[in-house]
């Protein structure tokens, strides 16, 4: 794989930042995570961070005999981050459990799958032009979604999601993909601080016109400057497939080719908040993975 990546997370004008953003790679795999914390509800940063540890973790652990099927490591990551978000929230005697929304994309045999729960968002651009883009998992999506009114009653907050990580009510969360990725496409994950204050089009603008690097910069510089004194955490995440030769040497490129098997590249550090580090162990993680799985194929024949 050869691709370019950079990421950005400011603070706003808010006391914390409870974004999280990272990535993780291997000769034959990217994984790419966003997560947003919310506020209204106690550590939203502790969750959003939990959620990228936890499922950064299992795609160390899938990749290292490849991952078959990225619909369902993509499924069974989310419900164990949001069971391990709930699992820290009972270890604690909390009456209120962390939560976040998330955003991950899985690259692997040059076609990309991701998934997303709340509001934080990913854009796929390509030839110039939006390709794809996730739909919020909001009351303002869902009502305009079934308006037949061109003009959505302004009474419905766009911020209002009605689902999340942590939330006692089980995530809901869309899977896509496999996309096949052509050499130039160029993939954002974002926070709603960043598209909340500017528009798709700004977005795709910076995307198609600037490299990785400074199309994140400038998107997230931009987003603060509107958003102004009470700017919520602005945090992007953009990459870019196969980058032609004339950005090789940036700084953000990376190619995977150098890398052994079983080698992982990542960008996801320890939280350094109290047992985080430690999510859950090998023993633990098999055990949810395997809980977990027997759940969705249960679901599955209920379907049918």
């Amino acid at each position: 794989m050869k691709f370019s990546v950079f990421q950005l997370s400011r603070i706003g004008g808010r006391v914390t930042n409870q974004d999280r953003t990272g990535y993780s790679y291997t000769r034959n795999a990217g994984f790419f995570l966003v997560a947003d914390g919310l506020g209204g509800h106690p550590q939203g940063e502790v969750a959003s961070q939990m959620a990228l540890q936890v499922m950064t973790g299992l795609f160390q652990n899938d990749a290292k005999t490849g991952i078959k099927n990225p619909h369902d490591f993509l499924e069974t990551a989310i419900k164990i981050a949001d069971r391990r978000i709930h699992q820290y929230s009972i270890e604690k005697g909390m009456s209120d459990s962390p939560r976040t929304t998330l955003v991950a994309a899985l690259i692997q045999e040059g076609g990309v799958s991701w998934i997303h729960c709340g509001d934080s968002r990913l854009y796929l651009v390509r030839d110039g032009e939006l390709l794809a883009k996730t739909r919020d998992h909001s009351y303002f999506e869902q009502k305009q979604g079934h308006s037949t009114d061109e003009k959505l009653s302004v009474d419905v907050n766009r911020n209002m999601l009605f689902t999340c990580l942590g939330s006692p009510i089980p995530p809901v969360f869309e899977i896509s993909g496999p996309v096949g990725l052509k050499e130039g496409d160029k993939i954002l994950l974002c926070s709603d601080g960043l598209w909340g204050s500017l528009s798709d089009v700004e977005i795709v603008y910076d995307l198609v016109n600037k490299t990785v690097a400074d199309a994140v910069r400038d998107l997230v510089n931009k987003a603060l400057t509107k958003a102004g004194s009470n700017s919520d955490n602005v945090t992007a995440l953009a990459i870019e497939w196969e980058t032609p030769d004339m950005f090789e040497t940036t700084r953000v490129s990376v190619s995977t080719q150098s890398l052994d098997a079983g080698v992982f590249a990542s960008t996801v550090q320890a939280s350094g908040f109290e047992n985080l580090s430690d999510d859950l162990n090998d023993e633990e993680i098999e055990r949810s993975i395997a809980e977990i799985n027997d759940a969705i194929r249960r679901s599955a024949v209920k379907k049918k």
